[in-house]
């Protein structure tokens, strides 16, 4: 069955949270709402009280969603279950998630990113040289915003970019909530299957990418399933959130010229720019669902132990008691500490990959095409997925 209406934490007005949940931040800040799968669940909307849901694990559990999911997973067995979960960091708390997270967490450490920089530089300049070559117009999207960090993270990983239509084909499927479960499974197992078979010809011959990292320091910790999961979920955030962060950020600077030439003015201004854009945009809906698994109070409202908690975090990072008048982009904020990447123990562990691929990429665009602009005003935004985004955006230069 298809999802035609969007729940409430996932509407949208452009770049802004729907009026209807900015209300609920500043009324009740707790409510109850229905999620795709049919499943009610406690919505909780303000900034401190989103941080401290997705601080306390023990409480607030990633580890419990099996009984809501069951239904959505078409009577798979407890085995198919437990094959489906495995590696991916977002389905387990302590110890498991710590067991995973620590393997992966020196791969993604600022020092060990930045040796990724000359890299990203090249690709980035390599898309902007096509673009260029290409000739305005141009769909910002395809020729720029979506490839380049599928290339980087098909590098750090060791999927041949050559697979990348298909791997995108297949996360836009599963993150599309508007499409019947059974197709949203089909897109999950042939993303399994297709990741089985590259983890199977590494650990023959495993190369100097993450995959082969793994292999070679944890392949007898690790068993292939977990390894399926792992990079099958690096590699599906590794380039739906940044893709849709480089393209939407970029209609945002757009649509607000003033702030685009303090950026241009000043490149010192890129990194508070950068979380600016990332707080002001908050192009990851809600996060991963936590289970409560005790009797719980949160924002002056009491949750009985087994329930569904969500966050919304475009909300969140829009509460005025984070910012002063948080609807405003304003790119010398220098604002840390939004939820855009999460908190605590699930804090997202590509974030400095992300922030490192921005940082390079948005000065970069806006130095080779000074007179970059839209070439109409109704961007197409997209709407029923679990990372928003824009499905293409025209420009001209």
């Amino acid at each position: 069955m298809e999802t035609t209406e969007l729940p409430l934490y996932m509407r949208r007005n452009g770049f802004d949270p729907a009026p209807e949940l900015a209300e609920l931040r500043d009324g009740a800040g707790v409510g109850k709402v229905t999620t795709p799968f049919g499943v009610d669940a406690w919505l909780v909307t303000r900034f401190a009280d989103v941080r401290a849901v997705l601080g306390d694990w023990e409480r607030f559990s990633n580890g419990g969603m099996e009984r809501f999911r069951r239904g959505g997973l078409l009577g798979a067995t407890p085995e198919e279950i437990a094959e489906r979960r495995a590696g991916n960091l977002l389905a387990f708390d302590p110890p498991d998630h710590t067991r995973l997270r620590r393997m992966l967490t020196p791969e993604f450490t600022v020092r060990r990113i930045r040796r990724l920089e000359p890299r990203i530089k090249e690709i980035v300049e390599e898309h902007l040289d096509a673009m260029e070559r290409a000739g305005s117009p141009a769909d910002l999207v395809q020729a720029f915003a979506l490839p380049v960090p599928s290339l980087v993270i098909c590098e750090l990983l060791g999927v041949p970019y050559a697979d990348r239509a298909d791997f995108q084909r297949r996360s836009g499927r599963l993150l599309n909530v508007g499409l019947p479960m059974d197709e949203r499974m089909a897109a999950q197992q042939e993303s399994r299957e297709y990741m089985r078979e590259l983890v199977a010809r590494a650990r023959t011959a495993p190369g100097e990418d993450l995959i082969g990292m793994l292999i070679r320091e944890h392949g007898d910790d690790l068993a292939t399933e977990e390894l399926v999961g792992i990079a099958n979920l690096l590699l599906l955030a590794g380039h739906e959130t940044t893709s849709n962060m480089l393209s939407l950020g970029t209609l945002a600077l757009l649509r607000h010229p003033e702030q685009l030439a303090l950026l241009r003015e000043d490149p010192e201004l890129v990194d508070p720019a950068v979380e600016e854009l990332l707080r002001w945009l908050s192009i990851v809906h809600s996060g991963t669902s936590k289970v409560t698994t005790a009797e719980v109070e949160i924002g002056g409202r009491t949750i009985p132990a087994g329930e569904l908690v969500m966050c919304a975090l475009p909300a969140a990072n829009r509460d005025p008691e984070l910012v002063a008048d948080p609807d405003r982009l304003d790119i010398t904020r220098g604002t840390g500490g939004h939820a855009a990447f999460g908190h605590g123990l699930h804090h997202c562990l590509g974030a400095p990959l992300a922030r490192m691929e921005m940082r390079t990429a948005f000065p970069a665009l806006f130095a080779r095409f000074p007179g970059l602009r839209a070439v109409e005003d109704d961007a197409r935004f997209r709407s029923f997925h679990v990372v928003y985004g824009l499905t293409e955006l025209p420009v001209a230069w």
